[in-house]
């Protein structure tokens, strides 16, 4: 790989951070100022709403991308909050269920519009920026 070639990788590379950091600090900061809750939970309550409202707690991974004991103490908050319930496997005892409960469909769909509205607004710039 040339030096132009790799430069540009790597500024692409920066672009891409920047571009996250925009759009999560603006999603964090309305998230919690209108919603009371951050982009975690946002991203696991919308995984939960999608999958039937019902998940393992292996699947919540994906959706957060936290480590695990980071993803296990992101679902207590939101079961003691209120939001989600967690049970048991019936066919295998060493799984654990997250469910959605009323109180976190609610707040889910209380938020969603917010978390459209900041990535319309952040990822849309940042195209129009890109392709103009």
């Amino acid at each position: 790989m040339g030096d132009v070639a790799e430069g540009r990788l790597v500024q692409q590379w920066h672009e891409l951070l920047a571009l996250h950091a925009t759009v999560f600090g603006e999603l964090e900061c309305r998230l919690q100022e209108a919603h009371g809750i951050g982009v975690s939970e946002f991203e696991a309550l919308e995984r939960l709403a999608t999958c039937d409202f019902k998940c393992r707690s292996a699947d919540l991974l994906e959706a957060v991308h936290l480590s695990q004991s980071a993803t296990s103490r992101l679902v207590a908050r939101l079961e003691k909050e209120g939001l989600v319930e967690r049970a048991m496997c019936e066919q295998d005892r060493r799984g654990i269920f997250v469910s959605l409960t009323d109180a976190g469909r609610r707040r889910y769909e209380e938020a969603k519009p917010t978390h459209r509205a900041v990535l319309r607004a952040t990822l849309g710039e940042a195209h129009l920026t890109k392709a103009g």
